[in-house]
């Protein structure tokens, strides 16, 4: 079984500067990106204002219903609410969507967050699918993860296929090891180094490279690693970061798509 998987975080499909709509190209984009599964961060389940003030460039539905279209099945987690509307993650998947549970895992008032949980069955296996976006402030990140992996302990069978993909705003790595150790996942990008001066350095004083998740952040030119696919019962065919063309305009993140086979 084959599966070709992204992370997006598109910025409730405005531009950063501006807020001018770009739901519009943002479809026909991943409609070309052609993912089987597509884990969606800051998605907008409603905006009134938006609605009115770009009635032409607007979707009246959600974006994740919108996303999906007709060929596609939605799943969406409201996280942050105020009073025009709403915003949260979403998984849009060309395979049924069995079921969809929401937790909130908010850390503080002033940032809403949620871990939203999937099951995908493909061709007769239950994929379970956490789409994640974690928050700004290193202690609650680390307070967010081991509620995910809580999440997924009790949530997934332990033999089960998963993937946990979103915005983990971790842009110092630190909290890979821990889902490394008590998921046994590995990430779409471990693969270590292997060109460049302080690697080969690294190689002749008999050192491993260091392993490190991918740049994506900001689209146009990604430095900071924010992005991650955790991985567990797959392996990895292909993996890449799409920062050039339309992608470096759709959002301030560059989304991660990685050609996956169930081990």
């Amino acid at each position: 079984m084959k599966l070709r998987v992204a992370t997006y975080n598109i910025h409730k499909g405005v531009t950063s500067f501006g807020g001018r709509p770009r739901i519009l190209a943002l479809k026909q984009a991943l409609a070309q990106l052609d993912a089987d599964i597509l884990f969606l961060q800051e998605v907008q389940g409603r905006h009134d204002l938006n609605a009115l003030r770009h009635e032409s460039n607007w979707p009246q539905q959600g974006q994740h219903e919108y996303l999906a279209g007709d060929t596609h099945h939605a799943a969406y987690g409201m996280n942050a609410v105020y009073d025009h509307g709403h915003h949260g993650n979403a998984l849009i998947s060309r395979f049924a969507i069995a079921s969809s549970r929401n937790q909130d895992v908010s850390d503080h008032a002033y940032e809403s967050r949620g871990i939203l949980h999937c099951v995908v069955p493909v061709d007769g296996v239950d994929v379970h699918c956490y789409v994640v976006h974690l928050g700004l402030f290193a202690g609650g990140r680390r307070r967010q993860t081991e509620a995910l992996i809580e999440a997924v302990r009790t949530s997934a069978p332990p033999d089960a296929p998963l993937i946990i993909a979103g915005d983990f705003n971790d842009w110092s790595n630190q909290l890979s090891k821990m889902l490394y150790q008590r998921l046994g996942v590995v990430e779409v990008f471990d693969q270590p180094a292997t060109k460049g001066l302080m690697n080969g350095l690294r190689r002749l004083g008999g050192l491993s490279a260091p392993i490190r998740p991918a740049r994506t952040f900001p689209a146009m030119l990604p430095w900071l690693r924010l992005d991650r696919i955790y991985l567990r019962g797959f392996r990895v065919e292909a993996a890449q970061v799409l920062s050039e063309g339309p992608w470096a305009r759709l959002s301030d993140h560059a989304p991660i798509v990685s050609e996956l086979r169930l081990a």
